[in-house]
């Protein structure tokens, strides 16, 4: 997962702590502006609709299974990271925020 037109200044600034904030900050942004030649842009747009996401979602999960499977934690780490990126697009497209989901998981775990 790479978005093109995220800018070298912008993985720069971001603190570890912010990541999530800062990524779906980044989600929302491409979907208001939908610059050309980002691949977020590309998932709003694509013909498909969100089945482009759910489709991305189902192939990411499955590749998090075998990667654990496989014990490679390298791997898990990367399809996990592209498995949440593609998470963040689905919950923006559904109108969604963090907040949403962090209200839901402190509503189980608080």
């Amino acid at each position: 997962m790479s978005d093109t037109n995220s800018g070298s200044d912008a993985a720069e600034t971001t603190d570890a702590d912010d990541i999530l904030d800062d990524l779906f900050e980044l989600v929302e942004q491409r979907k208001e502006e939908l610059p050309e030649g980002s691949y977020t842009t590309s998932l709003f747009t694509h013909e498909k609709g969100e089945n482009a996401v759910l489709e991305k979602l189902g192939e990411e999960s499955t590749e998090i299974v075998l990667a654990a499977k496989d014990d490679d934690t390298e791997e898990l780490a990367h399809e996990s990271a592209d498995f949440v990126y593609h998470l963040l697009v689905l919950l923006s497209m559904k109108g969604m925020t963090l907040d949403d989901l962090r209200e839901e998981l402190a509503a189980r775990f608080g």
